[in-house]
């Protein structure tokens, strides 16, 4: 299994689920995506590193009283080289500080921004801890996407921000598809996507929502299902690219499962 010692300024590099039931999530993503974990004392919480063989790969952990209200969800974290200089570009570029940035131990430095649209996203500028050290294999991310209001604000936000590049791809029925790219990655690569809202998920909030690479999309499906979750879409086909399905948990927090079709 290939392994990652390191995630370049923005390249997305963690996923964290805040739920209301850690053992219940352990026993629906364990069997699901063959996580074994590791709990961690911290503070008056326990904090979980989902692992991948001796990887991780992700964490959860049970959300406290200063949570209460907020829906069970997938954090998504991207390194950066400065979190406190790029959390400065975020409010001078139209976004919001909802945390500014704190030690967390020494393993990091983060902070919390909201695009212009609302979506939120954490920034994380690595020490001990780089973020996962397995992605793009079975079990671990693959993938973000920003579901938005308002592509043409998000997209300039981030370029001013990250420094991402941006490229529209014309997907027909689907509307526009708006590829981020590190400036000096080449175009097959790309960190993440971007599109409007569609009309299925009228009412949602906009937000990041954090891919998972699988070995068969149905038959993942079909356990997550057996697991006690539901499909918010069934497994679908992405012409000439992979095929995915977005899931919700036993608890409400909502990720998407992807086959890469190449």
């Amino acid at each position: 299994m290939p392994t990652r010692t390191e995630h370049k300024h923005g390249s997305f590099s963690w996923a964290e689920l805040a739920t209301t039931d850690a053992d219940a999530a352990k026993k629906f993503y364990g069997p699901l995506f063959g996580w074994k974990f590791n709990d961690t004392p911290a503070g008056d919480m326990t904090y979980t590193m989902n692992l991948l063989g001796d990887q991780a790969a992700s964490a959860l952990y049970k959300m406290g009283a200063e949570m209460k209200g907020m829906p069970p969800h997938w954090a998504c974290y991207i390194s950066v080289d400065d979190v406190d200089a790029t959390t400065k570009k975020a409010s001078a570029n139209g976004g919001k500080v909802m945390k500014e940035p704190f030690d967390v131990m020494e393993f990091g430095r983060m902070s919390v921004i909201q695009d212009p649209s609302g979506a939120a996203l954490c920034l994380w500028q690595a020490k001990k801890h780089i973020g996962a050290g397995v992605v793009n294999e079975p079990g671990a991310i693959t993938w973000l996407e920003l579901y938005t209001n308002n592509t043409d604000a998000c997209g300039k936000f981030y370029a001013q921000t990250i420094g991402w590049r941006t490229e529209a791809h014309d997907m027909g029925p689907m509307g526009t598809y708006t590829m981020f790219y590190r400036p000096t990655e080449a175009k097959e690569g790309g960190v993440g996507g971007m599109m409007n809202m569609p009309p299925n998920m009228k009412g949602v909030p906009p937000h990041w929502l954090a891919y998972f690479a699988v070995t068969d999309c149905d038959a993942s499906a079909k356990k997550a299902q057996e697991l006690g979750g539901s499909l918010l879409m069934p497994p679908t086909d992405i012409p000439n690219i992979g095929r995915f399905a977005i899931v919700k948990d036993p608890q409400g927090a909502v990720f998407a499962i992807y086959k890469n079709e190449h």
